[in-house]
C-alpha cells in the first residue's frame, strides 16, 4: 500500500474537529446574535485556521437557517487550506425534503435539527420523516441539536431510520446536568447502531492546569460506556468554546476527560467524522 492511501491517524495533536461555526453578521445577519455573547461579529476559515493549528480537517455547522446564509458558508469554506465539510440547519420549506436546502452543495455533508424549543416528542416538527428518508437516499447524515427530555423522540427516530447515520450534537446535554434521565435516555438512543454523538460543547469551565472536573468526566466516561469509542466524535464548538478557553485548551481538557488512553483514540479524534462527513 502506498503512503497515499494508508488512512490518517488522528489524536489530539493531528485531530478533525467535528463541530466548529463560521459566520459574518455584518454580511449575513443571524437571528440570535447579540454582543452581550462576546462573539467576534466575523469568523471565517482562516480564523478557525490560525486558533486550531494542530486541526486537519473540520466540520463546519451552518450558525442559523436560511438559504442566504449556507450560500455564504459554501463559498467561505472554498477558502479553507485543509479539507471541510457542511451541515446545513433544516428549516422546513416548500420546495422538497430538505426544506430551504438542496443536496446539491459538493461539501454538503448532512442537515442539522434544531429542535430545542420544539416539544418533547418532536411532534410539532414538520417534514421529519421526508427530511430523514432523503438523507439517507443521498448519503448524508441526520445532525440532531436537542434537550435531554427530547432524546427518546430520538431514539425513536433513529430506529424507524436504521439505514441513517444519525449524530447527536453536544452528547445531547450541552451545559446542562447530566441526571438519571440523561444517563438512561442517552443509553437508549446509543442502542441504535446509526446513533453516534458529539463530545462537544459540554465544557463549562477549565481548572488549573488545563484540567477536566468531574462533571466533565462522567460525561465522557458515560458517553463511552453508552456508544464505545468508535461512535463518539471530538468537536469544539469554536467560536462558542473561545468564550472558555482557546482552542487548544478546549482539545486538551477534552483529552484528560477522555482518559489515559486518548492518544490511541484515532475514531474519536478524526476517523469516524471521515467516515461519518464523506471526507
Amino acid at each position: 500500500m502506498s503512503d497515499a492511501a494508508v488512512p490518517p491517524r488522528h489524536s489530539p495533536a493531528a485531530h478533525l474537529d467535528a463541530h466548529v461555526h463560521l459566520w459574518d453578521v455584518d454580511e449575513v445577519p443571524l437571528p440570535w446574535f447579540r454582543a452581550e455573547l462576546g462573539l467576534a461579529r466575523r469568523v471565517l476559515a482562516a480564523d478557525l485556521e490560525r486558533a486550531d493549528v494542530t486541526g486537519t480537517g473540520a466540520v463546519a455547522v451552518q450558525a442559523a437557517n436560511t438559504l442566504r446564509e449556507f450560500t455564504w458558508l459554501e463559498d467561505e469554506a472554498a477558502t479553507a487550506t485543509r479539507p471541510m465539510r457542511l451541515v446545513g440547519q433544516y428549516e422546513p420549506g416548500p420546495d422538497g425534503w430538505a426544506g430551504v436546502l438542496q443536496p446539491r452543495w459538493r461539501r454538503l455533508a448532512g442537515v442539522r435539527l434544531a429542535a430545542t424549543s420544539a416539544r418533547s416528542d418532536l411532534s410539532d416538527v414538520p417534514g421529519v420523516e421526508p427530511l430523514a428518508e432523503g438523507l439517507a437516499e443521498h448519503g448524508l447524515v441526520l445532525e440532531l441539536l436537542l434537550r435531554p427530555d427530547q432524546l427518546p423522540a430520538a431514539a425513536a427516530l433513529v430506529a424507524r431510520h436504521p439505514e441513517l447515520p444519525t449524530i447527536l450534537c453536544h452528547v445531547g446535554l450541552g451545559f446542562d446536568e447530566a441526571d438519571t434521565n440523561w444517563n438512561r435516555a442517552l443509553a437508549d438512543y446509543a442502542s441504535h447502531p446509526n446513533a453516534h454523538a458529539k463530545v462537544s460543547g459540554v465544557i463549562r469551565h477549565v481548572g488549573a492546569g488545563h484540567t477536566a472536573d468531574e462533571r466533565l468526566r462522567g460525561i465522557v466516561a458515560h458517553a463511552r460506556r453508552c456508544f464505545g469509542d468508535h461512535r463518539l466524535l471530538f468537536g469544539s464548538d469554536w467560536p462558542m468554546s473561545a468564550r472558555v478557553a482557546p482552542h487548544e485548551v478546549i482539545v486538551a481538557v477534552t483529552a484528560r476527560a477522555w482518559g489515559e488512553d486518548a492518544a490511541d483514540a484515532d475514531g474519536f479524534w478524526g476517523a469516524t467524522a471521515r467516515m461519518l462527513y464523506g471526507f
